[in-house]
């Protein structure tokens, strides 16, 4: 499976076909509950302490990106905009997609900065 296919339907960053995650992304109280080990190949996904620690900068980058597109749209489709009116969709925005950018900074930080990964082929 290419890699950005298993990212992307959030699977193991070695065998790329156990799930990393234990749940759906639309169940809202288990949307952060992740596998210990790969169901498949018994990777251990936390490769140390405090390792998805760095994800956080993933997500921060996430939503500086969505403060500027929404902000492009907001001040190129309207000559008079109306800050709270930013700021609300800004904070709705994030918080709707919220789910999606916690699993997707985790997946990132696993499928770039995991020290343990060794593909097989």
């Amino acid at each position: 499976m290419n890699a950005l296919i298993a990212l992307i339907n959030g699977k193991c960053p070695q065998c790329r076909k156990g799930d990393v995650f234990s749940s759906k992304v639309t169940n809202l109280k288990k949307f952060k509950d992740m596998h210990h080990n790969c169901p498949n190949c018994d990777v251990k996904f936390e490769s140390e302490p405090g390792f998805f620690w760095g994800a956080m900068y993933f997500s921060y980058a996430y939503s500086v990106a969505s403060f500027i597109i929404i902000g492009f749209f907001f001040f190129t489709l309207s000559e008079d905009v109306n800050l709270t009116y930013y700021i609300l969709s800004v904070v709705i925005f994030t918080i709707i997609t919220s789910p999606i950018s916690f699993r997707m900074s985790r997946l990132l930080m696993m499928y770039i900065a995991a020290p343990y990964r060794r593909f097989k082929n």
